[in-house]
């Protein structure tokens, strides 16, 4: 198969270009808000308004968070060179793990401010993040980014050289005058199925069986970082960072053990104090 090589621009008005990589984001905090009014409905001790006031720290931690952990993970290097590439989040390059950590900081201050238990919050929004993971994964997929490495499957994507140079040249290592990449696993697609449809599905259907206080939490920490720990062992690593160590640790598979691990610690601990929610 060819990579369709859609235009990461979806309108352009003026000297303004629109990004899909941007809708992605905007799609998904639309549909994260409703879907979080809806569990509020169901729920005797989440408001209309405390959902807003959610929607809002959510927002700042994702976009926070992941665009500074991915300068700091990933891009560090290139934001000393070139610092003004902080703010152009339309380009690309919003870490995951990054905008956890903001998120988590964003839902301890919303915990603190309406007087909620910490995994309170966090249960309630878990089942909700694969709605923003899908939509961010489509939008790499659209970027054309997070490329997997060759695959002889039947739904590798081969891309053309003229507008993938830099993985042609930096990542596959081709000799010039080769006009498209041998096929390529679409690992944006596999994180997009892993993280996004089946973790909705699953955290969904546990979320609505009102399981002890942490066991949401915890199954989303085990089940993002197995997805994203698997992924990485097809996806190639950024090649100005490449193998931590041997020829497959990726800085990606790194970061996810620490959450594989804590999320194994919470879920037991769930079942041990099975503490109810409010």
């Amino acid at each position: 198969m060819n990579y369709p090589d859609i235009d990461p621009v979806a309108l352009s008005l003026g000297s303004v270009d629109i990004h899909w990589y941007g809708i992605s984001y905007m799609v998904a905090f639309l549909v994260g808000w409703w879907l979080a009014k809806h569990r509020a409905r169901q729920l005797h001790n989440w408001g209309m308004q405390a959902i807003d006031d959610l929607v809002f720290y959510v927002v700042l931690g994702v976009v926070l968070g992941g665009r500074l952990g991915y300068i700091l993970f990933y891009g560090f290097d290139d934001w000393l060179d070139d610092p003004l590439r902080l703010i152009r989040v339309w380009e690309g390059g919003m870490s995951f793990h990054g905008g956890l950590v903001g998120v988590l900081i964003a839902m301890g201050l919303f915990a603190r401010k309406h007087h909620k238990h910490f995994f309170e919050v966090t249960d309630f929004i878990a089942p909700i993040v694969p709605v923003g993971l899908f939509s961010g994964r489509i939008g790499n997929f659209i970027n054309g980014e997070l490329w997997g490495g060759p695959t002889d499957l039947p739904w590798g994507m081969s891309l053309s050289c003229d507008r993938f140079f830099y993985v042609c040249t930096n990542k596959l290592d081709l000799p010039a005058g080769i006009a498209m990449t041998p096929p390529l696993h679409p690992s944006q697609l596999y994180e997009a199925f892993l993280e996004g449809i089946i973790m909705f599905i699953v955290l969904w259907l546990v979320a609505s069986k009102r399981p002890p206080m942490m066991t949401i939490s915890g199954l989303f920490l085990i089940m993002y970082g197995l997805f994203r720990f698997s992924v990485e062992l097809v996806r190639m690593p950024d090649a100005h960072i490449g193998y931590l160590w041997g020829d497959w640790l990726t800085m990606g598979q790194l970061l996810s053990l620490p959450m594989l691990i804590a999320g194994i610690i919470i879920y037991v601990l769930a079942f041990k104090m099975r503490q109810k929610p409010s």
